[in-house]
C-alpha cells in the first residue's frame, strides 16, 4: 500500500514540476483564459488540479496558433477574393470601357452629345468655312 502510494505522489510530483516547466516556457501568444503569471501561479499554488487545468483550459496546441502569412499564400483570404473567371470578366469589361474611351479621346470629330436638346444644324449640311478648305471637321479639302 505504501509503495503505491510513494508512487502516485512522485507521479504526482513529476506531473506537476512538468505543468509547471510546460507553463513558463509556452510563449505568452500559447496562453488561453488568463495571463502566463497567473497561469504559473495557479499550477504553483494547485499542484496537481493547476496541472490539468493548464492543459484542458490553459495551454493552447501548437496546431491552433494561427501563424500569419502573405495574403498570396492565405486559403482564406484567396477565396474571399472571388474565382478567377470573375477577375478574368471584370478585367475584360474594363479594358473594353478603357479603349472605348481611349477611342473617343482621340477621334477629333467626336463631340460631347448636346444636352439641349435637338440643335438647329441638325440633318443640314456644315456651313463652309470662310476661307473654303476646310470643313467644318477641320479635315482640309474634305467633302462634307
Amino acid at each position: 500500500m505504501t509503495r503505491v502510494l510513494l508512487i502516485g505522489l512522485l507521479v504526482a510530483a513529476l506531473f506537476w514540476v512538468f505543468t509547471i516547466v510546460d507553463c513558463a516556457l509556452q510563449p505568452p501568444t500559447r496562453h488561453r483564459g488568463v495571463s502566463k503569471p497567473i497561469w504559473l501561479l495557479i499550477v504553483v499554488v494547485i499542484p496537481v488540479l493547476g496541472g490539468i487545468l493548464w492543459l484542458a483550459v490553459g495551454r493552447v496546441r501548437k496546431s491552433a496558433t494561427r501563424i500569419y502569412q502573405a495574403p498570396d499564400d492565405d486559403p482564406e483570404f484567396l477565396g474571399r477574393i472571388g474565382s478567377l473567371s470573375d477577375q478574368d470578366e471584370r478585367i475584360r469589361k474594363l479594358e473594353e470601357e478603357l479603349a472605348l474611351l481611349d477611342s473617343e479621346a482621340d477621334d477629333p470629330r467626336y463631340q460631347a452629345p448636346a444636352e439641349d436638346g435637338p440643335s438647329a444644324t441638325d440633318g443640314e449640311p456644315p456651313a463652309p468655312s470662310p476661307d473654303g478648305d476646310d470643313d467644318s471637321r477641320g479635315q482640309r479639302g474634305a467633302v462634307g
